[in-house]
């Protein structure tokens, strides 16, 4: 779960520390458990070109699974600005929790303002905080909208999530380059067709 931590308490720029659960990670342990796992599969750890793979197997894993803090700062919208905000193609990678291999892609993310408007960058940083971590894309797509309505209450909240997974394209079907879709819509750009509309069509994901 994220949360996020009151640092400046100032009207003109209030700044979150953003934090997602603690993960605890037993590098030894996942260590010993890659190696396990070699001579499950009929490989030798202990060979000259493996005897380094546990090691790096654990570590690579650790990267991926301990998302990165960031600050999270909004400004007030002084200038009432009431027109949709959008940052297209923000790259990202996770890994898939049914089968341990990678999904990645590209998400869409909007926000209609309200009193507040959010830094962009941040709107990655968020993506991010999900992704890190073992995740199916529906609930990661749900996690960014849920997320950005909480803390930056807009009148509206986009999510599209465009990205292939290893797991349905390297084995099973092995549908190479097929894009799984998914989207979350929240306020305004759920409840007025007209918004929708607008949304999807700048996201590249008409609807």
């Amino acid at each position: 779960m994220a949360v996020a931590a009151l640092e400046s308490t100032t009207d003109e720029v209030p700044t979150l520390r953003v934090v997602r659960g603690e993960v605890r990670i037993d590098l030894d342990a996942a260590r010993v458990a890659v190696a396990d796992l070699l001579v499950a599969l009929g490989q030798d750890p202990d060979g000259p070109h493996l005897a380094d793979t546990p090691r790096r197997v654990a570590a690579a894993f650790a990267e991926m699974l301990t998302p990165r803090q960031f600050n999270l700062t909004t400004f007030p919208n002084d200038d009432a600005y009431d027109e949709l905000v959008i940052v297209r193609d923000i790259p990202f990678h996770s890994l898939c929790e049914h089968h341990l291999l990678p999904f990645k892609g590209v998400a869409h993310v909007a926000y209609l303002p309200g009193e507040r408007i959010l830094g962009l960058s941040k709107l990655a940083r968020v993506v991010e905080l999900f992704a890190c971590g073992l995740q199916v894309q529906e609930r990661l797509t749900k996690q960014v909208a849920d997320w950005l309505t909480e803390h930056l209450e807009p009148k509206g909240v986009g999510v599209v999530v465009q990205a292939e997974h290893l797991c349905m394209s390297l084995r099973g079907v092995e549908a190479h380059g097929a894009l799984t879709v998914t989207s979350a819509l929240q306020g305004l750009l759920r409840d007025d067709p007209r918004s929708r509309a607008e949304f999807f069509s700048l996201a590249g994901a008409a609807r």
